[in-house]
């Protein structure tokens, strides 16, 4: 994949999560978009609570995972509403976006 443009997602996991481990509660998740199997997408998932991690944080994360920022990157907000499946009233949902590509010799 060295050289190419991929997408990194940030949403909060408003039930938690099972993958890559069980949370008990909300917490952010930062996966990067790779071809295959959604189940084979780097993913890195911040400890349980609502608080959003900082633009550091997410950079710390990308390079636990052997990503970087492309050169300009920036992070584009979008909300949506929670799906009505969920067992509490549906709310706002928050999801970011960036451009993003493996560092060189990483894990990408």
């Amino acid at each position: 994949m060295s050289g190419r443009v991929l997408r990194a997602q940030l949403s909060l996991r408003c039930c938690g999560t099972t993958a890559p481990e069980r949370t008990a509660g909300p917490c952010w998740q930062l996966y990067i978009i790779v071809p295959g199997l959604v189940s084979e997408w780097p993913v890195f998932t911040w400890p349980t609570g609502p608080d959003v991690p900082s633009r550091e944080d997410r950079a710390a994360a990308l390079a636990s995972l052997g990503f970087t920022f492309t050169d300009g990157a920036e992070w584009e907000w979008s909300e949506d509403s929670g799906p009505p499946y969920h067992p509490h009233p549906v709310r706002v949902a928050l999801i970011a976006a960036t451009k993003v590509q493996p560092v060189s010799g990483g894990a990408g």
